[in-house]
């Protein structure tokens, strides 16, 4: 994953309403209907969150009828937490500081 698909990711979840979206959709396919009386938002408001997670390749949907199903794509999310790992490994101690 490159640094721009991480500042993507990490600009949807800065928002309070997406990051609860996302712990929703962490236990299973949620249709909007469902979402939109969970998290009390105008149609309009949950589309605009949906459009942001969907560009930033963190959810999906599959349209039933009138209502689109989302869940979260377990694909991009591991690769997220990939990349946080190696970010971990790449700043932890490295010893010999060379402090004077």
């Amino acid at each position: 994953m490159d640094d721009t698909q991480i500042l993507q990711i990490l600009k949807a979840l800065a928002d309070s309403n997406r990051l609860a979206i996302i712990r929703h959709l962490g236990k299973g396919e949620a249709c909007v209907c469902e979402l939109l009386e969970i998290f009390s938002v105008t149609q309009p408001t949950l589309s605009h969150h949906m459009r942001i997670l969907s560009e930033a390749d963190l959810v999906e949907g599959r349209r039933e009828g009138k209502w689109i199903h989302y869940s979260i794509k377990d694909a991009t999310l591991q690769a997220f937490q990939n990349s946080v790992q190696e970010l971990k490994g790449s700043i932890g101690p490295k010893g010999g500081c060379v402090c004077v």
